[in-house]
Order: C-alpha cells, then structure tokens, then sequence
C-alpha cells in the first residue's frame, strides 16, 4: 500500500469508525432502496455534503451546540464523547451522510433510528430545567448551529460553489431543512437571511460554552502527531467561521471578524483540505456507493 493509500484508508477508517472506511450503513447507501433519494444528486444539499469543508464546519456547528445548555446536557449526559469522540463522530457522521446520499426508503429508516434515539435523550438540569432531545425547539436549534455552521465553512473554504448561481446558500437552507423536519423540528428558517434571523432569536437563552468542551474541541484524545497538525488547522478555521451570535459566548474571533489573521488562518485551512481532497479522491465513500446506486459511478472497492 503507497503512502496515499495508507492515508486515505487511516482517515476514511477514523471518520467512519470502521477499519474499511464503509461501515454497514455506508453499504446500505448502495443497496437499499432506488432513486434519488431526498436530494438532487446534482444539487447543493450533495454538493455541501460531499465537501471536507465539513470538517471544519462540523467543529464551528459543536460549538454552537455547546452554547445551548439543554443541547449541551444532552450530549455530556447520554453520550461517551470524551471517552470516544470518534464513535461519536462516527454517528453523527451516518445521520448526515444517509440522509444525504441514501434513497428515500434508507433516509426515513435512519430518520426512525435517530428518532428512537432521541426518546431516550431527556433529563432535568440541577437548576429544573427538563430537557429532550425530542423537544421540536431543542431540535430547530441544533439544526439551525449545523446549517449555519456548514454554510459558512463551504463559503470560507470549501470549493467553489458558482455553479449553482448567487443563491445557492438559500437553495442549501432551504432543501436541508427536510432533514431536521423528519426528525420533529419546526418552524425551519429556508433562506441565509431567515437563518441568520432564526440564530440571534436564541441569544437569551445560550450561555457561554464551558471550558473543559472548548479544550476538548481544540484537541481530542487520541490522535497521531500528524492528525494533530491537521486538526489544528481545522479547530482554528472553525473559531472563524462561528456564528456573531454564538462567538463571544465560544470566545473565538467568530466569521464577523476580518483581521489579516483570520484571513491567513483561513487560507491555511483552505489549503489543509485542498491537500487532504487529493489524498482522498474526489468523492467520499458514500458519495461513491450513492452514485453506484444510481448507474452513475463505479463501484466502490468494497464491492468490487
């Protein structure tokens, strides 16, 4: 196996969390169901999601959930993160990639599954205040932290989007937010504006994101000296993607900050994951078996 090989194999294996890069429900992408699914294969909801500017937009959206204390709760309290971050990873990885790129007959399956998670995610904080990851509110606001948060790390860092025309960022508000309405959440912003509107309703009830998540944010346990490198560059990209609603509260420069920092560290980001796209290969494994799926790709190697 040749260096980039070894690479490609070590990171789609860390994502996924399964040695071979496609776990079960990445297979399932290619073998369940027919059609397009819920999405347009050439549209932006794939585009987006097929990016590695996920990445960096992934650690921006946990800092906006952090910033929630109900949300928060619900992940400290129901969830082995700190133990292992990347199983956690790895879940909600399957949620964002199978209702991406999976038929509709597969989505709603996962939508069932991520549902009868959240029934068992409910509790009460030491103040009173009852949580549930049910809750339409508590999910609308962890949509709204991973929309935003993706939409900013593909406009900052991700390739280019022109081919979809002006508006493309309210096409992606828009059609993604099918995804959060399967799982109960209402009242969904469809347009950048109506998203950015929807974020600052919520000011009164975030507060600050504690500072034992912000450390494990910048580092997780458990990487290489390499996957350190990277992370770096990705953690720091995310702090200047953030929300100006959710910053201050993560104390990070947030994207309304344009210093000649922000915009050097930006571009390292950028060529962090322009370097990591060649290594790669232009589609990620589910990308793969969705477009096998529909006769429009190769099959992937597991298949083969």
């Amino acid at each position: 196996m040749n260096p980039f090989d070894a690479a490609r194999a070590a990171f789609r294996g860390r994502v996924s969390g399964d040695p071979t890069g496609a776990p079960d429900w990445v297979r399932a992408i290619a073998t369940v169901g027919s059609g397009d699914g819920w999405f347009d294969p050439d549209g932006v909801v794939w585009r987006v999601h097929g990016d590695l500017s996920t990445l960096v937009g992934g650690v921006a959206a946990l800092l906006g959930q952090g910033a929630h204390p109900l949300a928060l709760a619900g992940v400290q309290r129901h969830s082995a993160y700190r133990e292992d971050p990347w199983k956690r990873l790895a879940g909600t990885a399957r949620w964002l990639v199978v209702s991406t790129f999976g038929s509709a007959e597969l989505a709603e399956r996962e939508s069932a599954r991520v549902r009868g998670m959240h029934r068992r995610v409910k509790g009460t904080l030491p103040d009173g205040r009852a949580y549930s990851a049910g809750d339409p509110d508590l999910l609308r606001w962890v949509h709204l932290a991973f929309t935003d948060a993706f939409l900013a790390a593909q406009t900052a860092v991700g390739r280019s989007m022109s081919r979809y025309g002006r508006h493309w960022g309210d096409e992606y508000v828009r059609d993604w937010a099918r995804s959060a309405q399967r799982l109960g959440a209402t009242d969904l912003p469809t347009s950048r504006a109506e998203l950015a509107e929807a974020i600052r309703s919520y000011r009164p009830v975030l507060e600050p994101v504690p500072d034992d998540l912000l450390a494990f944010l910048q580092g997780p346990p458990g990487l290489s000296p390499p996957e350190k490198v990277v992370y770096a560059g990705f953690s720091a990209g995310a702090a200047r993607l953030v929300s100006p609603t959710i910053a201050p509260l993560a104390r990070v420069p947030g994207r309304a900050s344009r210093s000649p920092r922000d915009r050097a560290q930006l571009l390292v980001t950028e060529v962090q994951l322009r370097t990591l796209n060649l290594a790669l290969g232009a589609h990620s494994p589910s990308e793969e078996a969705a477009r096998w799926r529909l006769g429009t790709g190769p099959a992937p190697v597991w298949a083969a």
